[in-house]
């Protein structure tokens, strides 16, 4: 029997093995698509190009941000489409143009933030329903008051939101200092404070969590809640960006944003998060996107190669590719039989085919 000395060592080992795995895969992936992109496709990497692109990036990467919080609680929001949507609309129509009515506004996108969040709390953390439903029907919520406001008309953005969300600091998008900002919030909240180890504890195991007397319902609810607040921010910038966004402009980020957690190294059965792995996973998934589109390909193709991403992502994260590496061996034509040795057998038998 292995003593619990020798296990937690052990444990630490492993959990420092797959921050590895998900940092270096995602990051040398983002480097080799560069690389293929400079040799087949050097106008997806030009000045101009990636200024354009870093903005879209630094959107997708809040949104992933979001999403990684609640994943880590084991569910998923699928009210992105409609909360980055609304604070889209809110900070476009309110405002009117007005600059003096551009903080209202942001105020008012950040309640319906909090109010959306408290919602999917409540329902999944409380009341116990699955994260897929309740937020499927908070998305609907949330696209009447897009309805409600907007009438489904888009409306220009105001000047002052332009230049802060849309313009450059440095020659760098602003935006991009938008996302390395909430990068930061998170991953001292999650990785650097009591409350963030036991948050990741309570998404590793929850029914252990209850047990040691860690409050399960307060922290999964305010995962939405969290998640929620980094959509409307990702939202609002996205009106800065886009001169006359629409409204139903968020429609485009709910794959993607499952997509980069995954890539990221994040299990969708909850546990550890990672921030960082997830901000260059949105960086990855932006420029491969910018790729296929340089390339003359059908902008229709955009979503399928999202979803063979996430395909991928789950594929190196989940599958015991060692087990199935074995099992192939043994299958293979000419490869050494197998013996099983069973106690009380003097003699191993072959395994049959």
């Amino acid at each position: 029997m292995i003593d619990a000395t020798v296990r937690e060592p052990a444990k630490l080992l492993t959990s420092r093995l797959v921050v590895s795995k998900g940092f270096v895969t995602v990051g040398v992936s983002t480097v080799l698509l560069f690389v293929v992109c400079a040799l087949v496709a050097p106008t997806s990497v030009s000045g101009g190009a990636v200024l354009g692109m870093i903005p879209f990036a630094a959107v997708l990467a809040i949104v992933g941000l979001g999403q990684m919080l609640v994943v880590q609680q084991g569910g998923i929001d699928l009210s992105i489409p409609g909360a980055v949507s609304l604070a889209i609309v809110i900070v476009s129509h309110e405002p009117d143009g007005d600059n003096s009515r551009l903080l209202p506004a942001v105020v008012l996108a950040l309640a319906y933030a909090i109010g959306a969040g408290l919602l999917n709390g409540f329902m999944v953390g409380r009341l116990g329903l699955n994260s897929i439903i309740a937020t499927l029907g908070t998305n609907a919520l949330l696209f009447g008051a897009v309805l409600g406001i907007s009438g489904g008309t888009p409306r220009s953005t105001t000047s002052l939101l332009a230049g802060i969300a849309g313009g450059l600091t440095w020659g760098i998008p602003n935006s991009a200092f938008f996302a390395l900002a909430a990068l930061a919030l998170v991953t001292v909240m999650v990785k650097r404070t009591v409350a963030g180890r036991r948050f990741e504890a309570v998404g590793a195991n929850p029914l252990t969590a209850r047990a040691t007397g860690l409050r399960v319902t307060i922290h999964q609810s305010l995962a939405f809640v969290w998640a929620q607040l980094l959509f409307c921010l990702a939202g609002i910038l996205l009106a800065g960006i886009t001169n006359q966004p629409t409204a139903f402009q968020g429609d485009a980020y709910l794959l993607p944003a499952v997509a980069v957690v995954v890539l990221g190294g994040t299990s969708l059965l909850g546990g550890r998060g990672y921030p960082i792995a997830t901000v260059i996973a949105a960086l990855f998934l932006s420029q491969l996107d910018q790729f296929v589109l340089s390339l003359g390909v059908p902008y229709a193709v955009r979503t399928l190669v999202q979803a063979a991403a996430l395909a991928i992502g789950v594929a190196l994260y989940t599958v015991d590719w060692a087990a199935f590496r074995q099992r192939f061996i043994r299958r293979s034509p000419g490869s050494a039989p197998r013996h099983d040795y069973r106690p009380g057998t003097q003699f191993s038998t072959e395994r049959s085919k």
